[in-house]
């Protein structure tokens, strides 16, 4: 099953340090643009031969929260995790857009 949470429910969960894997699935020029501190980066247009680097089978029931830029991208990212038997997924709603728009802070490093 594949949730939505907006950013407020994203940097709660950051402030209270709970256990979750934070994906951006972008591009690597947006990548370099900003991003959230502790993403993890597998660009989309990779993502079939990448997230398994990122990810194992003991992450499986994991909570995942998959970002983009807007949540389209992140929502596509989700049902790959998903067919490949992934059970904790999550959609940033409105993306690093809304991350930005609350003033919550990016990263470059």
């Amino acid at each position: 099953m594949i949730k939505s949470m907006n950013v407020t429910e994203l940097k709660e969960r950051m402030d209270k340090k709970a256990d979750f894997i934070l994906i951006d699935c972008r591009e690597q020029n947006e990548w370099n643009e900003g991003h959230i501190e502790g993403a993890v980066f597998v660009p989309l247009s990779e993502f079939h031969g990448l997230w398994s680097e990122v990810l194992t089978d003991a992450d499986k029931d994991k909570e995942l929260i998959l970002q983009c830029r807007s949540g389209r991208r992140s929502l596509s990212a989700c049902q790959i995790l998903l067919a490949e038997g992934f059970s904790n997924l999550n959609n940033l709603e409105g993306g690093i857009l809304d991350w930005e728009a609350e003033g919550f802070a990016t990263t470059q490093e």
